[in-house]
């Protein structure tokens, strides 16, 4: 008997079976994607060229209130197939609201959804968005510096990935009276 499954086995493995790309198709393609999302520095190269960073530090600049937040989001088609349908979502942080980008914006859920017909393989969209902080006194009473994360997810079939981008906000001081100096003009 086993020596009959050994044979059977051969004649499976050498028979016309070359799979969905024939004799010479080099096996099934790939479903892969990225997603890079990163926030604008504020700077530029010496091109004039915006610099994006993937996360600013609590000791990076922070941003104020009512200040915009500029965004970038790079997707790329690493697979070695054309990808149709692809989805991407960029879910805002608490205390910003979106201003512009691409798709569509769900205020309830602070989502931008946007979907790509299309991607060839090793193809790459950018897409530019702006948020705006809130003011002032919308910004949480007990905290004077916040970091958020900005979260950004694209989808393709069963190929996923997700990238976020950190930045922090610095609520203005108020209510800080001058103290007095103290000196001859105040007397004894």
């Amino acid at each position: 008997i086993f020596t009959i499954l050994s044979v059977t086995a051969v004649q499976a493995g050498s028979g016309n079976n070359y799979g969905q790309y024939g004799q010479y198709g080099g096996g099934a393609p790939s479903y892969t994607i990225s997603i890079d999302k990163t926030v604008a520095t504020g700077g530029t190269t010496k091109g004039g060229v915006t610099t994006y960073v993937d996360n600013y530090s609590n000791s990076d600049p922070r941003f104020k209130p009512t200040q915009k937040v500029y965004f970038q989001v790079k997707v790329k088609n690493t697979s070695n197939a054309t990808l149709t349908n692809v989805e991407v979502t960029d879910v805002m942080p608490s205390y910003v609201e979106a201003v512009e980008g691409p798709g569509t914006y769900d205020q309830n859920t602070k989502t931008i959804s946007w979907k790509y017909d299309q991607l060839k393989a090793g193809e790459e969209k950018i897409e530019k968005l702006t948020a705006q902080i809130y003011t002032q006194n919308n910004l949480p009473a007990d905290k004077g510096i916040m970091c958020l994360t900005n979260k950004a997810t694209v989808k393709v079939g069963s190929a996923y990935d997700e990238d976020t981008a950190q930045f922090c906000v610095e609520k203005e001081v108020v209510g800080v009276k001058q103290v007095p100096t103290a000196g001859p003009e105040l007397g004894l």
